[in-house]
């Protein structure tokens, strides 16, 4: 497969500058064109011809410690995702994604992850709260033939996150070669009667839009006027191309990720019925929000519970999102509609419980205990002003403190901002409280241009000066071009520590 350059952007503007050059030679006519082409669907080329696969449960091994121990073992081969040919690909135990890994709060868990490709890599637990050397981020760098083995306890809410590489430079290659998969945090102490029969009525739904050749390689070139990134013309869900689901039960749970570079996702069913959004990105919301589009950004978790009818056949398309971004939606996928996956209901249905009126009581932190509020300022491939630096530690944050964040889209392009360590509440959007979509626990969340969201959060955890948390755009190649910063938690009254661009 073809690598990405190591910097997208000087591509893209070259790109660019060649099309302002040839729209002043060619006209309006050619920039017509252009607008037109740049829409893109695949609504009615589908025939749901291939039933939806589900990744497996990853059976752990219990240790003398107690500890429930995954492992995993990054692996390169070829797999079968279109008809048109093998791809070049990278799983988790496999040659295409990985197992889903489930787990309960208060349990201790390691996980070996072994390096079985021939580049370094990384593998970060999106939306876990954990140590910053057991996060996954740049720092903690995998070589080939090694294997790393972080280890914590697991205290946060019931949640759907997930984990996939973070090598710093190349993320958009490594996510984009299929090395993704699902964490699924469960709390048996909140008892809400919800469906929990994983691959049956508890469904993961990873989406991901691709480019092939003809031969079935993947593309990893992004369209003409993309200010994101990558925009694939073509949909996986869990790896699977033109999928149906075969439904068996009265309620179905669906955990969907946007485990895509670029792409925003605007979901509802074909047939406008009405379902419930009842999780957000790190937990559950505190009562079920009926709904019938939920909107998920690259990095961004939605679980939504939809009703089934015997002999039932709906489709769950993306519609046109709400980007923002005015003229230029249209090349950012503004416009663009896809059917993700059919769901069908079988002539008989087992019940299911009634969906809960309460879900979580979610303790928001107090913004008035905030000890600090800092601003974020996203700009081009910019926060703040700075691009990345693997040395530098861009904010000191005291350990236990209630902080909150302040992050300002200042131009025209679209961002999905993720802070590891921390699941945060958002305060207001552009001073207006938050939708209900939004008023869970978040960790990664879309700021439209010219748009600034105040976030809240507790930043409890083990203090450790030396080893830093990211902070970054989840448009995968914003991130890779720099769009990142680092802090570290600190002890009261302490330091930044010496903080070393690798491990290795």
């Amino acid at each position: 497969m073809r690598r990405f350059l190591p910097h997208r952007w000087r591509r893209l503007l070259a790109i660019l500058a060649i099309v302002i050059v040839v729209l002043g030679a060619m006209g309006a006519g050619a920039a017509a064109w252009l607008y037109r082409g740049a829409k893109q669907s695949n609504v009615g080329d589908l025939a749901f011809a291939n039933p939806l696969a589900v990744p497996e449960l990853a059976e752990p091994t219990i240790d003398e410690d107690g500890r429930k121990v995954f492992d995993l073992r990054f692996t390169a081969g070829e797999s079968q995702l279109v008809d048109a040919g093998p791809s070049d690909t990278w799983g988790l135990n496999g040659t295409y994604l990985g197992p889903t890994i489930r787990a309960e709060r208060g349990d201790r868990v390691q996980v070996n992850v072994t390096n079985g490709v021939d580049e370094a890599t990384t593998l970060h637990w999106h939306g876990m709260h954990l140590p910053a050397r057991m996060d996954g981020g740049p720092h903690q760098m995998i070589e080939p033939g090694e294997t790393w083995s972080p280890a914590w306890t697991i205290d946060q809410p019931a949640a759907s996150l997930w984990f996939h590489p973070h090598l710093h430079g190349e993320t958009a290659e490594h996510v984009y070669r299929g090395a993704a998969g699902m964490f699924i945090v469960d709390d048996p102490a909140a008892n809400v009667a919800l469906p929990d029969t994983y691959g049956v009525d508890d469904v993961p739904l990873i989406i991901q839009d691709k480019n092939f050749d003809d031969d079935g390689s993947l593309d990893d070139s992004a369209p003409i006027g993309s200010t994101v990134g990558l925009l694939g013309d073509t949909i996986l869900v869990n790896g699977t191309y033109d999928p149906y689901f075969e439904a068996t039960t009265r309620l179905v749970r669906f955990r969907v990720l946007n485990a895509s570079n670029a792409r925003v996702y605007n979901l509802g069913f074909t047939d406008d019925r009405p379902f419930w959004q009842v999780g957000s990105d790190s937990g559950l919301l505190e009562r079920p929000h009926e709904t019938r589009r939920v909107q998920v950004a690259p990095g961004e978790r939605a679980e939504i519970v939809m009703v089934v009818e015997p002999g039932d056949e709906t489709v769950l398309r993306s519609f046109g999102p709400d980007l923002g971004m005015g003229w230029n939606e249209r090349f950012n996928g503004g416009d663009d509609t896809f059917d993700i996956l059919q769901v069908r209901g079988t002539e008989r249905l087992d019940a299911s419980a009634p969906l809960p009126d309460r879900l979580a009581a979610i303790d928001r932190p107090d913004p008035a205990d905030a000890a600090a509020t800092r601003e974020f300022s996203l700009q081009g491939t910019k926060i703040n002003g700075h691009h990345m630096d693997m040395g530098r530690v861009d904010e000191v944050v005291t350990e236990g403190t209630t902080e909150i964040w302040e992050v300002t889209n200042d131009h025209g392009n679209a961002h999905s901002f993720h802070p590891h360590l921390v699941h945060f509440a958002v305060l207001d959007v552009d001073g207006a409280p938050p939708p209900p979509e939004l008023s869970g626990w978040k960790d990664t969340i879309y700021v439209p241009p010219h748009t600034t969201i105040r976030i809240v959060a507790r930043f409890d955890g083990e203090a450790d000066p030396d080893t830093p948390y990211m902070f970054h755009c989840h448009m995968l190649a914003h991130e890779d071009d720099g769009m990142m910063g680092q802090f570290v938690l600190v002890e009261p009254g302490d330091e930044p520590g010496d903080v070393a661009e690798h491990d290795h």
